[in-house]
């Protein structure tokens, strides 16, 4: 069974960077992961893709700003967000694609961007 186990959360100030990681736990390899967000009082929403072949897709909010990146050997792919906005609070996530069978979701990792 496939856990997936996300990290890296934390406080910090507008402007600021934060690199997510998500351990796909119990996976032969990744095809395709989303990372996605669920601010408060808002439904969770996939804001980045990428495919076993570095292939990326971004949602506009995010765009310019945060990269995801796969590491095939330790089956982990990372989130490295930049230019931090109070807007990008939410708890992060990862999972597969929408459209594609979803793993359990894990706990998930908390940003918060506030000075």
């Amino acid at each position: 069974q496939v856990r997936l186990e996300e990290s890296g959360g934390g406080l910090v100030e507008p402007g600021g960077s934060l690199t997510l990681s998500c351990v796909a736990h119990g996976i032969g390899s990744i095809n395709e992961m989303a990372w996605y967000r669920r601010a408060p009082g808002k439904q969770r929403e996939p804001i980045a893709v990428v495919t076993s072949a570095g292939r990326t897709s971004y949602g506009d909010s995010v765009k310019g700003r945060f990269t995801i990146s796969i590491d095939n050997s330790e089956n982990t792919v990372y989130l490295q967000m930049t230019s931090l906005k109070p807007e990008d609070t939410a708890l992060y996530y990862c999972n597969t694609p929408r459209g594609r069978y979803h793993f359990d979701w894990g706990q998930g990792t908390q940003v918060t961007v506030s000075s």
